[in-house]
């Protein structure tokens, strides 16, 4: 068995696995269509803060079987390994390990949002409010 790492030793050598991106270039990925957003914040979060237009709303839980593009219960826009995702959590902590769990399945070009919905939201992009 090997010796505990600890959480920030483990989302350094996660995120030293991929390039992350800023939220204006996660916005203007998505508004390019070479990306899809991939909200996996709890609802309260959501009800709360409010929604980025396009992104899809995927619960933690159901992310890998929801963009697995060779799983039985994908949804239609995981067509493929070379899918560019970019995971969003509330502030960029638990879209580390969701985007190294999608690199796991395959999806190569899986990231994550630095700073989360919070960072988005602090630059100004698009929210949905409740």
């Amino acid at each position: 068995m090997s010796e505990p790492i600890g959480i920030d030793a483990l989302l350094e050598r996660v995120r030293g696995g991929y390039q992350r991106i800023t939220p204006r270039a996660a916005y203007e990925a998505a508004e390019s269509g070479t990306a899809l957003l991939a909200d996996i914040r709890y609802a309260a979060l959501r009800e709360r803060d409010g929604l980025i237009p396009g992104a899809l709303v995927i619960e933690r839980n159901e992310l890998e079987w929801r963009l697995d593009p060779g799983g039985s219960h994908r949804l239609p826009e995981a067509t493929g390994h070379d899918l560019r995702v970019v995971v969003v959590c509330n502030e960029g902590y638990a879209s580390s390990l969701a985007a190294e769990s999608l690199h796991r399945l395959g999806l190569h070009r899986a990231t994550d949002l630095i700073g989360g919905f919070q960072a988005w939201r602090e630059a100004g992009l698009p929210v949905i409010v409740p």
